[in-house]
């Protein structure tokens, strides 16, 4: 791996080191990165279609620029730090907007059940957004159920902040798992069944068009006026990308509106190693901002709980249990993200060990969704 340092910051690039300074130039895409009156060297964005390439311990490195030390990169304030609501439906399903793809992105390794990828989309800074929200995607094609009519359109936790990997308001990403089907007599894969929208964006290259609706979503916005407050974030799988983007403006931008001394603490459940998305931007924060940042991953295939099972996310949350209802007593805003089957067990634990404390869990709960402490957005 080699690193190209440019002024306090890092970018890092998936390179092999070595005399041969080609490196197969051809399965590299530069871009020019600028920002404020900053100048950078080239961003290499990975051609995916040469599967060796960039890849370390087995996983291609999710290529945005990365911070270095404990510095944050400086940004040119957006409008959108001045409004009081977040942007709503700018473009809706009968005018969406046609955005470009900039760089498709594998993010877990070979190890890993199924394919993430990390996508980056060129809005121009006509669709802008604030983080948690979403953006809708119409697959190309038409409805197979309305013949004539385009596709239903699909929602997206965007994983970025509203400055975008490129840090100039004008991209977003998006983390998206390619749904396959698999046949469960002949175990074979089934293509007529698999996701239409997540394998379109997994198999888009750089350059390429999609269409994009929205931004739309309140409920997953960061509370921000209170900047020492505590937020518990739980995903499962592509649930972390909202909190990508809270991460990153708590630790990764200098935004003069908004100085994070609070508590983040992000419980993420995977499969196994391999199946971890963002996990070295997230520690790296939890290196450089430990009184900050917390950070526990549930690995259901290679971890156990306290009972001999597989290790879920649910699990680490009854390990921390009593910590976790102190700060929800204190004020502690609460996330959950990921699949709908996520939510039963959660339910289940916190109710298991609020009856523990000698608590009722319905009343816990409906005055924590009264103090907006509670945000939920399951698929």
């Amino acid at each position: 791996m080699a690193n190209l340092v440019v002024s306090q910051f890092q970018v890092s690039v998936a390179v092999p080191v070595g005399r041969d300074t080609s490196v197969r130039r051809s399965v590299f895409k530069t871009n020019n990165l600028s920002f404020g009156d900053r100048s950078w060297l080239p961003v290499y964005s990975l051609d995916l279609k040469s599967r060796h390439a960039g890849m370390r311990n087995g996983r291609i490195v999710c290529m945005s620029v990365q911070q270095a030390g404990k510095s944050k990169v400086s940004v040119s304030p957006l409008k959108l730090e001045d409004a009081k609501e977040p942007p709503l439906n700018t473009y809706k399903p009968k005018e969406p907007y046609t955005a470009t793809i900039v760089s498709v992105e594998r993010l877990v390794g070979p190890k890993a059940p199924g394919e993430t990828c990390h996508i980056v989309i060129d809005h121009g800074g006509n669709v802008p957004y604030w983080e948690g929200q979403s953006y809708g995607v119409i697959p190309p094609g038409e409805n197979p159920k309305k013949p004539g009519a385009p596709q239903n359109v699909r929602l997206y936790s965007i994983a970025s902040t509203r400055y975008g990997d490129s840090f100039d308001g004008k991209t977003a990403s998006l983390c998206v798992r390619r749904a396959v089907y698999y046949d469960p007599d002949t175990g074979k894969e089934d293509p007529s069944k698999n996701g239409v929208c997540s394998n379109y964006l997994c198999n888009s290259k750089a350059g390429d068009k999609v269409q994009i609706t929205g931004p739309s979503g309140k409920i997953m916005l960061l509370p921000e006026e209170d900047p020492n407050a505590t937020h518990i974030m739980i995903a499962t799988g592509t649930g972390v990308a909202p909190y990508r983007g809270y991460l990153r403006r708590m630790f990764m931008e200098d935004v003069p509106t908004y100085k994070f001394r609070g508590l983040a603490w992000l419980f993420l459940g995977v499969a196994n190693t391999d199946s971890l998305l963002y996990d070295d931007e997230f520690t790296k924060y939890l290196k450089d901002h430990p009184d900050h940042f917390r950070y526990d991953r549930a690995l259901s295939r290679e971890q156990k709980n306290k009972s001999g099972g597989k290790m879920y996310v649910q699990d680490k949350i009854e390990e921390y249990s009593d910590e976790i209802f102190k700060l929800l007593d204190g004020g502690a805003h609460i996330y959950f993200c990921g699949l709908k089957g996520m939510m039963p067990g959660i339910q289940a634990t916190l109710k298991r060990v609020a009856e523990q404390r000698g608590e009722t869990w319905d009343e816990k709960l409906s005055q924590l969704k009264k103090n907006k402490q509670w945000h939920v957005e399951v698929y």
